[in-house]
């Protein structure tokens, strides 16, 4: 069964939005994929119901069975992390009004999960992310890569460990074969 998975890299100033369909084999499509912007200018009220009605519609067209968000953590500029964590409390309620469930990842899970090495940069997850989908062109701007790999990072974490074993590894990227790889030495040493 499919698994469809919204990621969201939140932002006040730029908000990535993606949803992908992942199969049981881990083959990831794209769905959509874009980024909400809101002016700096305006009022944090505005900005935020700007972001809050773009979810709404975002979840109410796409209807994913989960919300993969961006961890908040914590950064040198206090504001930003402001924006990114209230801009966060809007996205995680727009998907509780829909009892849709809301799984949080880390920048480094998400960077081990798509590229094999949580310390990636932002050019090494957007080109994993664009083999990953077989895109013909990188998804740009960076917030849109991001939000593609919270969705992908969900979807593999959660749902095909099993049908990876049975598959013994074919049809995978190299992310996949590790990623899988990892799963399976952290069931070993419970």
């Amino acid at each position: 069964m499919t698994l469809r998975v919204m990621g969201v890299d939140p932002g006040l100033t730029r908000c990535g939005l993606a949803v992908v369909d992942v199969e049981p084999n881990r083959r990831a499509t794209l769905v959509a994929v874009g980024v909400v912007g809101t002016p700096a200018d305006h009022s944090l009220d505005r900005r935020l119901l700007m972001i809050a009605e773009s979810v709404d519609a975002w979840l109410d067209l796409h209807t994913p069975a989960v919300l993969a968000v961006e961890r908040v953590f914590s950064q040198l500029n206090v504001s930003t992390v402001m924006g990114t964590a209230q801009a966060s409390g809007v996205v995680i309620t727009a998907a509780a009004r829909r009892g849709i469930p809301v799984a949080l990842h880390t920048p480094t899970e998400v960077k081990a999960a798509v590229t094999g090495n949580g310390q990636s940069d932002k050019a090494a997850v957007t080109k994993m992310v664009t083999k990953i989908l077989r895109l013909t062109t990188a998804p740009t701007p960076a917030d849109a890569a991001d939000a593609l790999a919270l969705a992908i990072t969900h979807a593999w974490r959660t749902g095909s460990s099993a049908s990876v074993r049975t598959q013994g590894g074919t049809g995978q990227t190299a992310a996949q074969r590790l990623w899988a790889d990892a799963e399976a030495k952290a069931r070993r040493r419970r």
